[in-house]
């Protein structure tokens, strides 16, 4: 195992993976901590049993009970991490988001715009892939024309798109990172369903398609099984000088390197800068403000569930849906909550597990659940909306009195959904029995409050006393300390994030290599 490197990066999921490939091919010595399994595709198995392996089991994150951020739902595990099973929605965050509080006195408003972030979006969209339609996404901002064809409309989708329809509402179909024809040697999309397995034919665009092989082709070295646990300083408290880490055999080690990207899951990033704390920075590593862990957001979700007398082909498709609703984008309306909301229609089902068919009617039982199934396996239709969150410094994560296995803190969440968000939830829901009952469903019902995505946590801004890094990405206190992923949006919109971290780890990951000698 090396000792040192040029960069240490922390966690081979999306933005990790993105580091890695970009500072690998620009001739760096670069080597990739990951706490969990060295997936391929070979590993990945179409079946929700092995689904389950590819979500984050240890180390845990206390929650309070009753409240739930859903850790075990949106993390993940190895190579890929979470975005190894997302479901390749991505949307583009749109120009308001970046500037709430100028524009509107709510939130926090991002040390950078839209038009700094469209060319990174043009390019990573242009590096993976993704299918869509530009022109019908009425509320998409500028930028260049998706790369592939827009995904299929099945039974399920045309039935809700006609519900929208009678609304008065437009849809598109939805933005997604899965191929639609055969892409830079992958292959092209079966329809089945099996994203949240991870997609063993690549054509779901994951760090295990593009940035991974990039980066081990350019010379970076993966280490998998590898669970960072503190970042080292010099004496002076300066500079890091690389970072701890326990091996698979429970043995502690350094890896020293001149720079430090920590790319974990942006709760286990917290987690990380809060366990380094030292002498010199008593309060956490980089952590001055005050703000690490602070500012954590969520999309607060709904499911709703329609049952029509035509058979909807519920099976067919993708996890992430066939269309999409951005009409209520908008962040004012009148007597009404802050924020912005979406809808996506259309989602791609299987009988069992927490999205399956079985689980959207958790109260029946027995002869009840079985006529239930007989039915909804062929006519239910499933569409989810998705709310907003505000950055609320209470909402926030801490250390736990509860250790893990090397006798260190394990996060804890501390958080309620936003009270915009919240009412914003309730008016997806409202609205979205009227398109279901639009559409023409026998039967209309909906999930408990969900939530999507896990935001904030270590955010960027200009000023040292209000945020965690700057606009690049770049720790305010610490140099040479960059942080990858989510965990850096000050705003969480209520587009779906994966898209907007690929860009900002783009835009960092550039800028550590055109500076890194000057850094």
């Amino acid at each position: 195992m090396n000792k040192t490197t040029e960069i240490v990066i922390v966690g081979a999921g999306a933005a990790g993976s993105m580091y890695a490939a970009m500072l690998a091919e620009a001739g760096k010595s670069v080597t990739v901590l990951e706490g969990g399994p060295p997936w391929r595709p070979a590993d990945l198995y179409s079946s929700q049993q092995w689904a389950r392996r590819l979500k984050w089991a240890e180390p845990h994150a206390e929650e309070p009970a009753g409240v739930s951020l859903w850790f075990n739902f949106n993390a993940g595990r190895g190579y890929g991490g979470a975005a190894l099973h997302h479901f390749g929605v991505w949307p583009r965050f749109h120009e308001e988001d970046f500037k709430e509080s100028s524009l509107y006195g709510k939130g926090i408003d991002w040390p950078l715009e839209y038009q700094d972030l469209r060319p990174y979006y043009d390019r990573v969209q242009a590096d993976i892939g993704i299918a869509g339609d530009a022109e019908a996404e009425i509320w998409r901002p500028d930028g260049d024309p998706y790369p592939l064809p827009p995904v299929p409309r099945f039974a399920q989708g045309d039935i809700l798109k006609k519900g929208f329809e009678l609304r008065g509402m437009h849809t598109a179909p939805v933005p997604v990172a899965v191929l639609t024809r055969p892409y830079k040697g992958r292959s092209a999309c079966l329809w089945d369903g099996w994203c949240e397995a991870g997609c063993p034919i690549g054509a779901l665009g994951n760090p295990l398609v593009e940035y991974i092989p990039r980066a081990e082709k350019a010379g970076a070295v993966l280490q998998p099984h590898s669970q960072v646990t503190r970042i080292l300083t010099d004496k002076r408290g300066r500079r890091a000088t690389g970072v701890e880490y326990y091996d698979a055999q429970g043995e502690r080690n350094e890896l020293h390197a001149e720079f430090v990207v920590l790319a974990a899951f942006g709760i286990e990033n917290c987690r990380i800068l809060l366990n380094s704390a030292s002498d010199r920075h008593p309060d956490g590593l980089a952590n001055s403000s005050g703000l690490v862990g602070a500012y954590v957001m969520s999309h607060a979700s709904a499911n709703l569930f329609g049952m029509f007398d035509a058979d909807t082909q519920n099976h067919m498709g993708l996890n992430g849906g066939q269309i999409i609703n951005q009409d209520r984008f908008g962040k004012v309306r009148q007597d009404g909550p802050f924020g912005s909301r979406q809808f996506i229609a259309g989602l791609a089902v299987k009988p069992n597990d927490l999205l399956g068919i079985a689980m959207s009617r958790a109260d029946l039982f027995g002869t009840k659940l079985d006529d239930f199934m007989h039915r909804a396996v062929r006519n239910m239709t499933n569409m989810v909306t998705i709310s907003e969150d505000q950055p609320l410094r209470s909402n926030r994560i801490e250390l736990s009195r509860h250790q893990d296995a090397h006798g260190l803190p394990l996060a804890k969440i501390v958080y309620k959904a936003s009270p915009d968000a919240l009412a914003l939830w309730h008016d997806g829901v409202a609205e979205g029995k009227k398109i279901l009952a639009a559409a023409g469903a026998k039967e209309i019902w909906n999930s408990p409050q969900g939530a999507q995505h896990i935001i904030g946590g270590t955010i960027m801004g200009d000023e040292p006393a209000e945020s965690v890094t700057n606009k690049y990405s770049q720790t305010h206190d610490i140099d040479n300390l960059f942080i990858g992923g989510a965990g850096v949006f000050p705003t969480a919109s209520a587009a779906n994030p994966t898209f907007t971290l690929h860009a900002t780890s783009m835009l960092s990951a550039e800028y550590l290599r055109d500076n890194f000698d000057s850094l």
